[in-house]
């Protein structure tokens, strides 16, 4: 279970901090079809969708580390969302996501 709360249901024994990172490259269709949606406006589908796949592949990461510590749940969940420019027209994004590894009682 992540939750974006502090507390649960009932008591819960604080097991320690739990974070993870997720890099995506943005591939060079994807980078044409977000510059596009730049100049004329409207949502980029192709940006929304690494998104996505980013922060559900961040998400799985934080509940393998959470069980590895025997955590039934991940509370106080932060989402952090950068776009890392390499300087060359490489574009990457990523997702950043932490929270507090939790035992049910």
């Amino acid at each position: 279970m992540i939750l974006t709360t502090e507390t649960t249901v009932g008591r819960v024994e604080r097991l320690g901090i739990v974070a993870t990172e997720v890099v995506l490259g943005m591939n060079i269709f994807r980078d044409v079809l977000a510059n596009v949606r730049d100049i004329f406006g409207g949502r980029s589908g192709a940006v929304q969708k690494t998104l996505d796949e980013a922060r559900e592949a961040a998400f799985d990461d934080l509940r393998i580390k959470a069980a590895e510590l025997g955590a039934d749940a991940v509370i106080a969940v932060d989402i952090d969302y950068h776009s890392i420019s390499t300087g060359s027209s490489v574009n990457m994004m990523m997702v950043a996501v932490s929270g507090t590894a939790v035992r049910l009682s």
